[in-house]
């Protein structure tokens, strides 16, 4: 009987004895998925839409002053000079958006199909992804696109998986 004193590590590991997918990492990964095609929704119909809510800037503005707009949707849209600028610098800035988002979706999408094979820098890939559209806003629109109840659900959701993501680190071998 010899003694032998093997490690083992990726390269010489046979497929029996890969780790699997953790089930909580499985539903993070599905739902980054799904939350990355209704982003690429997002940032395309917001380059498409940006002409449309530039030339509709002064109706919903005289919409927000009257009455007709009830008072829990005035509560959630920015003040009235900041809905101007912003919709104005948003249509300046549609191109550079338009890049910055798809590069944001791209990066969160492969970065959760690397957290899939249990690759470490998938989780870096994802958190970048997902920073990054913070930092075209606030590059392109300015602080007042931090303001709101939508960002605040935005960013809430964003917190939260980075967080999710973080406690299933420990599952990412590779």
């Amino acid at each position: 009987m010899s003694d032998q004193n093997t490690t083992v590590d990726s390269l010489n590991m046979n497929e029996f004895d890969k780790p699997k997918l953790p089930t909580g990492l499985n539903v993070l990964t599905i739902l980054t998925f799904i939350g990355c095609a209704l982003q690429l929704l997002g940032v395309v119909f917001g380059f498409m839409g940006a002409k449309k809510n530039l030339d509709e800037k002064d109706s919903m503005m005289a919409k927000m002053t009257s009455g007709e707009m009830p008072s829990f949707m005035k509560s959630m849209m920015p003040d009235m000079k900041h809905y101007e600028e912003m919709v104005t610098k948003s249509y300046e800035n549609r191109i550079p958006i338009l890049a910055l988002g798809l590069i944001a979706v791209f990066l969160c999408f492969y970065g959760a199909l690397q957290m899939r094979k249990l690759k470490k820098q998938g989780y870096l890939l994802y958190v970048v992804g997902e920073l990054l559209p913070l930092v075209s806003s606030a590059l392109f629109l300015g602080a007042f696109a931090f303001s709101g109840v939508g960002f605040a659900i935005g960013a809430g959701i964003m917190l939260l998986f980075i967080l999710l993501y973080t406690m299933q680190r420990k599952h990412l071998v590779y």
